[in-house]
């Protein structure tokens, strides 16, 4: 793949869907981080959802190599965080396969299968029952 071509991947995390797309930064610019045309801190106010969302560039020691465009649908902010990591990660191996094994080994490379369970007929929830009475 060239170097002008963005690697780009999809990342899925409860009912939130994200698409990365990492170019290259070019020399003396730092990476710079797009989410739904806002910046990287706008979008996510706190440090946790931050560090998350950049883990996949601490694991591989990227940080600041790549600028990066993200979309994010669905879900809520944490949600989206996740499946941005994710995203974020499929791409970095695309960019380099070298990375595959150090992404996997953090367990970034793996999706979290865990979804909201449907609510049942004839209860009002999920697992929850109506209160039961003996008389």
């Amino acid at each position: 793949m060239s170097q002008t071509t963005p690697f780009n991947a999809t990342g899925r995390r409860k009912t939130a869907v994200a698409h990365a797309w990492l170019s290259p930064a070019e020399e003396g610019k730092s990476g710079k981080i797009e989410i739904n045309r806002h910046s990287f801190e706008e979008y996510l106010p706190t440090d946790q959802l931050q560090n998350v969302v950049l883990q996949p560039f601490y694991a591989t020691n990227t940080i600041k190599k790549y600028n990066v465009r993200l979309v994010a649908k669905g879900g809520g902010i944490h949600g989206q965080a996740g499946a941005m990591s994710l995203a974020i990660a499929r791409s970095l191996v695309l960019a380099d396969e070298e990375n595959k094994k150090l992404l996997r080994e953090q367990g970034l490379l793996t999706r979290d299968p865990r979804m909201k369970e449907r609510k049942k007929a004839g209860r009002p929830g999920a697992r929850k029952r109506f209160q039961f009475s003996k008389r």
